[in-house]
């Protein structure tokens, strides 16, 4: 065995949690750091006079920040993660309305929040997404035994779930519909009435048809409106001129081919609007080809049966949905911004999870991250000391 192989060894069984999520993990991050440097060298040129190495030197220090932040989340008794969850939920809605009323603008949209002292923006809705999701997981687990209920059960999941997803939607609508499906599919899993399921999607679709059509009268109230339908409008007609993101997109994955054109090769990153974030998906198939996209979308997937795995053996209903529900919203996220890209969706905007540059939302998912390996860590803990409790007997 090679020193090479015996370091990487050693540091994988360093870390304690699921190895596959690991490993996955840190393919992702691999891949991110080969096309991020690709995909930036028009900006390097652009802002930073050829310098190739500024932008990725800044993703691989914001990415090893991510990597430590998984890590130290992953080391703490997920448990404890349920009295977060309440401090998170108290947290972040007001941050959100905050945001609406004065945080930075940009195309249209505050979605960004810049914490004083130490000079960083974030977008609240990355921080609103995870609190709300682990404060599902501990009420559905409080709750098995009124959850069929409309009193007990389904009006204190309801009224967060409105309220954290109404404050996200007038400036983020495809952060806020992935919220909200995720949060549908946790209150199917934890056995809510489906008649309160229906009545939740009514209540949201009333709501957003109300805001819309308040919008016609109070544009201010919904002031990314103009480019949801320029989007929806480019997207159905496909001759637009007005499709050009979508356009270049497919220019890079039809020219990738089935093996692609190499590591830094690509040529629509210097069309392509985002290429290093929004359509990071289209440098992949054109560098790594057919199944350099097919692997992206197979280690997501690996990471959602991993948290369904992970859901199965945990001890508690908490770490169940904590894990499902995380992982679940983390994958979704990932292929819609695949299906835009492919032109199968509108632009929507969404990050690629752990492939896209960006810091905070990579520390943010991250922290998802993390949350789902210390379940894992605590379930293995458990088993670990059931065997060795078996083996005494």
């Amino acid at each position: 065995m090679s020193k090479k192989k015996t370091i990487a060894y050693k540091l994988l069984d360093s870390l304690s949690g699921d190895k596959v999520i690991w490993i996955i993990v840190g393919i992702l991050s691999i891949i991110s750091l080969l096309v991020v440097w690709s995909s930036t060298g028009t900006l390097a040129y652009k802002y930073h006079g050829g310098n190739t190495l500024y932008y990725i030197l800044k993703h691989a220090s914001l990415m090893v920040a991510g990597l430590v932040i998984m890590y130290l989340t992953h080391l703490v008794p997920y448990k404890y993660y349920s009295r977060i969850s309440q401090l998170l939920i108290m947290i972040s809605i007001p941050l959100l309305l905050i945001t609406l009323i004065s945080g930075s603008n940009l195309n249209d949209a505050s979605r960004w929040l810049k914490i004083p002292v130490i000079n960083l923006s974030f977008q609240t809705s990355d921080l609103a997404k995870i609190a709300l999701i682990m404060y599902l997981a501990r009420l559905l687990s409080k709750k098995q035994e009124d959850i069929k209920d409309l009193r007990k059960g389904f009006m204190p999941l309801m009224i967060p779930i409105l309220l954290t997803v109404g404050l996200i939607f007038p400036a983020n609508f495809s952060t806020a519909a992935i919220l909200f499906v995720t949060s549908l599919i946790l209150l199917f899993i934890g056995r809510i009435n489906l008649k309160y399921i229906f009545i939740m999607v009514g209540t949201g679709l009333a709501i957003v048809v109300l805001l819309l059509m308040v919008a016609q009268y109070y544009p201010k109230l919904l002031p990314r409106l103009g480019t949801w339908e320029s989007r929806i409008e480019n997207f159905m007609n496909k001759d637009s001129g007005g499709n050009y993101q979508a356009e270049q997109s497919k220019i890079a994955i039809a020219t990738g081919g089935i093996f692609g054109k190499m590591p830094g090769n690509s040529m629509q990153r210097n069309f392509l609007p985002h290429p290093y974030s929004d359509f990071i998906y289209a440098i992949i198939i054109e560098e790594y080809g057919f199944v350099g996209g097919v692997v992206v979308i197979i280690l997501y997937l690996i990471l959602l049966y991993r948290a369904v795995q992970i859901a199965l053996r945990s001890p508690g209903t908490y770490g169940a949905f904590l894990s499902l529900g995380l992982m679940f919203s983390l994958v979704f996220q990932a292929f819609i911004n695949m299906a835009v890209a492919v032109n199968l969706l509108p632009v929507t905007g969404q990050p690629l999870p752990l492939l896209s540059m960006g810091g905070t939302s990579f520390w943010f998912t991250s922290f998802a991250i993390g949350i789902v390996l210390s379940v894992s860590r605590e379930t293995q803990l458990i088993e670990t000391s059931n065997t060795t409790s078996d083996d005494a007997e």
